[in-house]
């Protein structure tokens, strides 16, 4: 009977220094998978340093190792529906090249998958110890808020460092849309899942490609790919603003014919024409939001191009 394959799917963005300790790790890992396959494929996002060549050279010794190579920077969702799209094997796992997602997992994951009988084993970081307590406090929030305003199952300290069989691979591919939110696909899909949970790990070379800016418009990118909350909150607002005003107007027209029309307190008013008009401008931002996703779906643009690949040359070997 032949082995079943596993892929293991490892976006990279200036990774020249990881991804040989990356592979060199999996290596040793793979005395630890028994009875499957095991296949890499890197995904390299534009990369400006010396990733592809490192890629090159890991081909030319390892048949095993494939590569994908955008045109450009395309940003880690695309890589991973590369990587996906691209994957052959029967199990696929997404692993980061700096090792902060610990390969030393996978024998775990696979047997639950194959002996458990779990479609997808997630991995979730019970800690966040090295990183700067601004930035794990915001984590956390964007964690709770996106569970109690999204029907994606979103675990507090989701990776992205998913082991999955094919089943579920391929009801993630079905989810075509261009403004993707890897996180919330995971939970939207559902299926039997299971969580193994670790430290955090430092990188093991290299710099973060997420700033605390990047990481900010990623949540705002989840929120509005997975949740119709805001617009709902815009509604509100702007419906209990009427209210508020038309008390107001019942107000001012009884104290007028009571009191007469006293001039004073227009800086007061000017406070809460300037707070009004604020929340409106709130309000048409995120409706701009929603706007611009639906415009750039529309456009039906590819998620991302490829410059150079070794995967058609892969096809062509199988298929002879």
């Amino acid at each position: 009977m032949k082995p079943k394959k596993l892929t293991l799917v490892v976006p990279a963005y200036n990774e020249q220094d990881a991804i040989p300790l990356f592979y060199e790790e999996a290596l040793r890992v793979e005395g630890e998978l028994p009875g499957v396959e095991v296949e890499y494929l890197f995904i390299d996002d534009g990369s400006r340093d010396q990733t592809m060549e490192v890629l090159r050279q890991l081909h030319a010794q390892d048949p095993r190792v494939h590569y994908v190579s955008f045109s450009r920077n395309f940003g880690k969702e695309a890589a991973i529906y590369a990587g996906l799209e691209n994957a052959k094997g029967d199990y696929v796992a997404i692993l980061d090249a700096d090792l902060q997602d610990p390969p030393s997992l996978l024998p775990e994951m696979l047997h639950a998958i194959q002996e458990e009988g779990y479609d997808c084993v997630g991995s979730r970081r019970v800690t966040r110890k090295g990183e700067p307590p601004i930035r794990s406090f915001f984590a956390r929030m964007f964690y709770r808020i996106m569970n109690k305003i999204s029907s994606a199952d979103i675990v507090d300290g989701a990776r992205d460092f998913q082991l999955m069989n094919r089943k579920v691979v391929n009801a993630i591919l079905s989810m075509g849309e261009y403004n993707r939110f890897s996180k919330g696909i995971f939970g939207w899909v559902g299926f039997r899942k299971k969580w193994l949970e670790y430290e955090n790990i430092e990188r093991a070379a290299g710099e973060t490609k997420w700033s605390f800016w990047k990481l900010f418009v990623y949540a705002l990118d989840g929120i509005v790919a997975f949740s119709t909350t805001p617009l709902v909150i815009a509604s509100v607002m702007g419906m209990l603003f009427c209210m508020v005003a038309f008390i107001a107007i019942i107000f001012i027209i009884v104290r007028t014919l009571i009191f007469g029309d006293p001039t004073s307190g227009w800086p007061s008013m000017v406070c809460i024409i300037m707070f009004i008009a604020g929340i409106q401008l709130l309000c048409m931002g995120i409706l701009g939001q929603y706007l611009a996703k639906t415009y750039l779906e529309t456009k039906r643009r590819p998620l991302y191009l490829v410059e150079e690949t070794d995967c058609d040359e892969a096809d062509d070997a199988s298929a002879s």
